[in-house]
């Protein structure tokens, strides 16, 4: 950036804007599922990109402008302190947006997962602007604890002199969230179209004065180029006249990425405090045309590369400003994190997800259906066989090589049930027949590629669909037969009628009719939309209490719910074999230590990736 050029007899100025998106709370470079620092997260190893960007803009007579893309309020038990209403203690994002001078956040779907009131009282203690422009209250009489937009005021260097500039900042979320989050948002707010509402956002941003306007836009790139109402709608909103750039996120990927191309600016900064995204604007400024940028620069800085054998090398250290500051946080949150729950004779974990018994998957699935039993006595359901609906939550992938669930033998604490569990789902259940059980199958075995017979060197999952959609429905018996191509697509629709997954599905070992019934313990999100599994949320549903699953889990674990007769049934689902073929899967490093549960006949360690992941072979 030179800021000193000069573009049709005009001085060029420079307007620099930091990014951070999807930071799921993860402010510090501290893994508290394991108890033990992490330097591949953390707002504070990015919060010295930051420092250094500012420095470079300040040498070189730039203006900077910080902005964070939603999904960053809620996410590790950091930041769950302050979801208790009346807590006076400030939460631990707000502190760290104050402390380092964030202009303006947009919201995310996770930002609404606690409800209005926690997200107002989250919102209350931060002095920068929270805008979300596709998000409306249903009763004018709701005061709802953000704004549509906000304009930000600089003064850009240009030669000697300075001259002001308006930017106007809006921000667009997936209308999807009123599905995931129907149970805290249900008669309470609407949420518009993305593309439709930042169009008509940006032009009153115009209206107002604003010589350039901003969109943090929280989604991301679909990979078959859906419509503006898809949940990941950036491609559209790209083409839209009226933004002059474009931050992303939701996704968890990076931009740019060198395969895909744009006409205007548009950045996405990973998540989990991976990057800083900038996005650098050379502007000029005449009395006749305003302001008119002549040319954009977009750039993304890690806190961590790693070496050609995987291994992390930190590129940005902690800031200790930030640091110190969240000291009695982290302390207080790392006590409440050690706090005894039980114990287990065996480990849990979720690096063989998706090729072999997931135990810490089983243990969830049978604390829901401990906690659903008694429940549906004297209701329908009281007499139909009740099964049990489960997804990994940590399953590596674009959220990376240490983001596994990793519970060792003996006590449980605190900690580890939020490993099994990261996320503040509730306890649902609902009826289908044998018909709804099996589409139900079928779009969670969308999660992996077609497998050609007889073939290797086979990559098992679907990079674009994600492992917390791969649902595996305890109380039954099913071989999923990868040969086949999915029967659903990835947004729910119906894709290849013809096609069938999911083989001999079994219910105490007779094929499951279509006519049969069955009662399904399973969580809010599920039931919500999520992953847009159309079953679920067009089930009958029974009325349940309130009951987070995490509580579910301890209880069980705790023995103060009885042990389940689901613990009696075989694990449910296994890969239909396939002579001669092999496929590949990508794990964390750490699953070496657990390499004996899988059979040596049938798969092999290929070593590390670039990225950090353990590649493992295994043969069908």
């Amino acid at each position: 950036m030179t800021g000193s050029e000069q573009t049709d007899d005009h001085e060029v100025g420079c307007l620099r804007i930091l990014a951070t998106t999807d930071l799921h709370a993860n402010l510090l470079s501290y893994d508290y599922y394991s108890d033990r620092p992490d330097p591949t997260v953390g707002l504070s190893r990015v919060a010295s990109l930051i420092d250094q960007a500012r420095a470079e803009a300040e040498k070189t007579r730039a203006s900077t402008v910080l902005v964070d893309n939603g999904d960053s309020l809620f996410g590790t038990p950091l930041a769950e302190l302050p979801t208790r209403i009346g807590d006076p203690t400030q939460a631990a994002v707000p502190l760290a947006f104050d402390l380092l001078g964030y202009d303006a956040i947009g919201l995310g779907n996770h930002d609404f997962d606690f409800g209005i009131d926690v997200l107002s009282q989250t919102v209350a203690q931060m002095d920068c602007s929270v805008i979300c422009s596709n998000v409306r209250a249903l009763d004018p009489e709701l005061s709802l604890p953000f704004s549509t937009t906000t304009i930000i005021h600089r003064d850009l260097h240009l030669g000697t002199g300075t001259c002001p500039i308006r930017l106007g900042l809006l921000s667009v979320l997936p209308p999807h969230t009123m599905k995931w989050g129907a149970y805290q948002l249900r008669d309470k707010v609407e949420i518009d179209q993305m593309v439709t509402s930042a169009q008509r956002t940006a032009a009153s941003l115009r209206d107002a004065g604003c010589d350039l306007v901003i969109a943090l836009a929280h989604t991301g790139l679909d990979p078959h180029d859906g419509e503006d109402d898809a949940e990941n709608a950036l491609k559209p909103l790209s083409t839209l006249t009226e933004l002059d750039a474009i931050v992303a996120g939701h996704t968890h990927l990076t931009l740019p990425d060198g395969r895909h191309t744009f006409a205007k600016p548009i950045v996405m900064p990973g998540a989990h405090g991976s990057h800083l995204g900038i996005i650098d604007l050379f502007l000029t400024h005449s009395a006749q045309d305003g302001w008119q940028i002549t040319d954009h620069s977009v750039d993304l800085k890690p806190i961590i590369k790693r070496g050609p054998d995987g291994t992390v090398q930190p590129q940005s250290p902690e800031q200790q400003t930030l640091t110190e500051a969240l000291a009695p946080q982290h302390e207080r949150t790392r006590r409440r994190m050690a706090q005894p729950v039980g114990g287990t004779a065996q480990s849990l974990h979720s690096f063989f997800s998706f090729v072999a018994e997931d135990r810490a998957l089983s243990l969830a699935a049978w604390a829901q259906a401990a906690a659903v039993r008694p429940l549906l006595q004297n209701t329908v359901a009281a007499n139909l066989p009740l099964l049990s609906a489960c997804a990994p939550g940590k399953f590596g992938a674009r959220s990376g090589p240490s983001n596994y669930t990793d519970v060792p033998e003996g006590p449980m604490y605190m900690r580890h049930v939020v490993d099994i569990q990261p996320f503040p789902n509730e306890l649902r259940a609902v009826v289908v027949d044998g018909a709804q059980l099996r589409d139900w199958l079928e779009m969670s075995a969308g999660l992996f590629n077609t497998i050609r017979p007889g073939e290797g060197d086979q990559p098992l999952i679907d990079e674009d669909r994600a492992g917390h959609n791969f649902d595996v429905i305890f109380g039954l018996e099913y071989d999923i037969d990868v040969s086949a191509p999915p029967r659903f697509s990835s947004n729910g629709t119906l894709c290849d009628p013809q096609s069938s997954r999911i083989r001999n599905l079994c219910w105490q070992g007779a094929p499951v009719r279509d006519s049969q019934h069955f009662a399904i313990a399973v969580n809010s999100f599920r039931i919500g939309g999520g992953g847009n599994f159309a079953v679920p949320q067009t089930a009958t549903r029974l009325p349940l209490p309130s009951v987070r699953v995490r509580d579910a889990i301890c209880d069980y674990v705790a023995g103060r719910l009885p042990r389940d007769p689901l613990e009696d049934a075989p694990y449910p689902w296994r890969l239909r074999q396939m002579p001669q073929t092999q496929v590949e899967i990508f794990t964390g490093p750490d699953a070496r230590a657990h390499l004996h549960e899988l059979d040596p006949a049938t798969h092999r360690v290929a070593g590390l990736t670039p990225d950090g992941f353990l590649k493992v072979v295994v043969s069908l």
